[in-house]
């Protein structure tokens, strides 16, 4: 099972939550606190895999809350407010919930925490790393006791979560222990570019940017600050018109 505590001011968010998680065969809520302080002295003594935790709360935020953890459980945002999901991003939470959030989009978040808890429960037992073989017009990487083979025009966009990265096709995402430094220095620079500390994007597969995000598909990557001119600089070159 893999446990779950929620932190919300809200009884009734918290009761949504927990409504949710009841649902879910692989998921227990072992508490729901309604502040930070509470859930930080429960914390002394209990170790959780999945952080379900509101933003705009009383005396401490949440954003403050994550800061202050030494060792910060996979963390999926619970929040009204849209404006905080870039500084969610830089968190490394795995996940954005914006209320109300239906059961199906509160099942694809836990999902994609199942899947990251998977695999690193995975290279611990096996002590493996992962390498990328590369070649031209595609890699190989290690997912699931495979080599896999990824072709680069296929790729959408890849997601880093701390030690491990998400790649993203048209088919099911493959989830790999691989850093995403060594990933990008493998990745032909005139087809990929990182857009943030989390992101690398395949520039062919962008449809539009507004604001300071990406979209592909139905994805809305944030851009930062720190990679905005490398970006906007493979944009100019093929950019038509004024």
């Amino acid at each position: 099972m893999i446990r779950c505590l929620a932190i919300d001011d809200e009884a009734l968010a918290l009761d949504l939550i927990e409504d949710n998680i009841r649902k879910v065969p692989f998921l227990e809520l072992v508490k729901k606190c309604k502040s930070a302080f509470e859930a930080m002295e429960f914390l002394q003594n209990e170790k959780i895999d999945i952080l379900f935790l509101d933003i705009q709360m009383p005396d401490i935020t949440g954003i403050q809350f994550l800061k202050s953890l030494q060792n910060k459980p996979i963390v999926i945002f619970t929040t009204a407010y849209e404006k905080y999901a870039l500084e969610g991003f830089e968190l490394d939470v795995i996940d954005y919930l914006l209320k109300p959030f239906s059961f199906d989009r509160f099942l694809k978040a836990v999902n994609k925490a199942k899947d990251y808890l998977h695999l690193k429960e995975k290279t611990i037992s096996h002590g493996t790393g992962n390498e990328v073989q590369s070649s031209a017009g595609y890699m190989f990487v290690k997912a699931d006791y495979k080599l896999v083979k990824i072709d680069f025009n296929e790729i959408l966009y890849i997601e880093g979560l701390k030690d491990y990265i998400k790649i993203y096709t048209g088919e099911k995402p493959v989830l790999t222990l691989l850093s995403l430094k060594s990933l990008e220095e493998k990745l032909p620079s005139a087809d990929f570019v990182r857009v943030h500390r989390s992101f690398i994007v395949a520039v062919k597969k962008i449809q539009f940017i507004q604001r300071n995000f990406i979209h592909i598909g139905n994805k809305e990557i944030p851009i930062s600050d720190n990679y905005k001119e490398q970006l906007f600089n493979i944009i100019n070159q093929n950019k038509m018109g004024i």
